[in-house]
């Protein structure tokens, strides 16, 4: 039997370790979804596999062997696409199972798509870009400069014309849903240890009401107390999703969800939309949910208590995977765990499961793959 099993094997090993990528090769006609999810049992194979092989001369030391394989998932946001972006390599060299842009995928800021266009192809085209497609699955969502104008929102004319360079930039295939309906959000299942994690990218510009600049105090803009972010449609889509059977649910947001201090954008600007998100994680799913964020040209984690949830709720944000701020500035967040990062950084999310329960590490990395920060949560 064991003898047998050796050509499968070795078929296995090669195409695994050669880095041959599902996602991105073998089976174009599968959508995303399923390529991750097969990207990620195929180790799970191999080691049973392995174990098959083996049992005729050992048995496990445990009658419930605890299976020690991590999830990591990258993200970041902001790249100049006229710059060199080291940080794509560092990304490869940390071996994630999957890369989310958190949007300002470029700086368009035009109404002319051909110029949008260009700087897309611009990014694209880099080597250290095609390094990093060919390696895992790449998903995102955008921002205000890859939408097409710096902290726009729904009145953006653009927005369709837009929509279609995004969709062509992530590889999108024509039979995706997307294409159906307005803005760019999505959601997206990874199989890891026989539990589901959720990623759900919100689209917070296509929808995204009105601010008005604050002439009196310090900050950007005037809260808009009313407002919305998400329009009905994509509020209706999120309960769904988050009444799905995921195990974990990490919710994208170009915005920072949880830091308030700042005078930037944020849900924070938005009183009435950040009240109705707290109120649907409550009543939707009593499964841990955490925040991914960019925009900020900073690296930071932020945790809040919510009441009615049984677990803190954070907010990873990393942005500048090109640039940062210009000096150092010890902006004030309440909500902050560990030290505020002013250099070059993309996120890693490290997901370990102990029977029913996560522990996730999060980790800003520099673009060297050095570590600036990590804080780690047993949920």
């Amino acid at each position: 039997m064991t003898l047998l099993l050796i050509p499968f094997l070795f078929t296995l090993l090669t195409f695994f370790f050669v880095r041959v990528r599902v996602a991105n090769i073998c089976v174009p006609k599968l959508s995303l979804q399923h390529k991750i999810m097969l990207r990620m049992t195929l180790p799970l194979l191999i080691i049973l596999v392995l174990s098959l092989c083996c049992s005729c001369t050992s048995r496990s030391q445990s009658d419930n062997p605890v299976d020690a394989r991590q999830t990591t998932i990258a993200f970041g946001s902001c790249a100049h696409e006229y710059e060199p972006v080291p940080a794509f390599r560092a990304i490869v060299d940390s071996n994630p199972d999957i890369f989310v842009w958190l949007g300002d995928m470029v700086y368009g800021d035009t109404h002319d798509m051909s110029v949008l266009k260009k700087k897309y192809d611009q990014l694209k085209n880099k080597p250290e870009y095609q390094k990093l497609i060919n390696a895992m699955p790449v998903i995102g969502v955008w921002d205000d400069h890859d939408y097409g104008i710096n902290d726009g929102g729904k009145n953006y004319s653009k927005k369709d014309e837009s929509k279609q360079l995004a969709l062509e930039f992530l590889d999108v295939p024509d039979t995706d849903p997307r294409f159906g309906y307005d803005g760019l959000y999505s959601s997206y299942d990874m199989i890891s240890n026989e539990k589901l994690i959720k990623i759900i990218l919100l689209d917070t510009r296509y929808f995204r009401d009105t601010l008005d600049p604050d002439n009196e105090t310090g900050n950007k803009y005037l809260p808009n107390k009313s407002g919305d972010i998400l329009g009905e449609e994509q509020w209706k889509w999120l309960e769904k999703e988050l009444t799905d059977s995921a195990d974990l649910y990490i919710i994208g947001s170009g915005i920072q969800f949880v830091a308030k201090d700042h005078g930037y954008e944020k849900w924070a600007n938005f009183p009435a939309a950040i009240a109705r998100m707290i109120e649907l994680i409550n009543q939707a799913n009593s499964k841990p949910l955490l925040f991914i964020s960019g925009d900020r040209h900073i690296a930071e984690v932020s945790q809040m208590d919510v009441t009615g949830l049984s677990y803190p709720l954070f907010d990873f944000t990393s942005s500048g995977l090109t640039h940062t701020w210009k000096r150092y500035y010890n902006e004030p967040n309440k909500y902050r765990v560990g030290k505020l990062i002013v250099k070059k950084n993309f996120g890693l999310i490290k997901i370990e499961w102990e029977g029913n329960n996560a522990k996730v590490n999060f980790e800003v990395r520099g673009i060297n793959g050095e570590v600036y920060l990590k804080v780690s949560h047993k949920y």
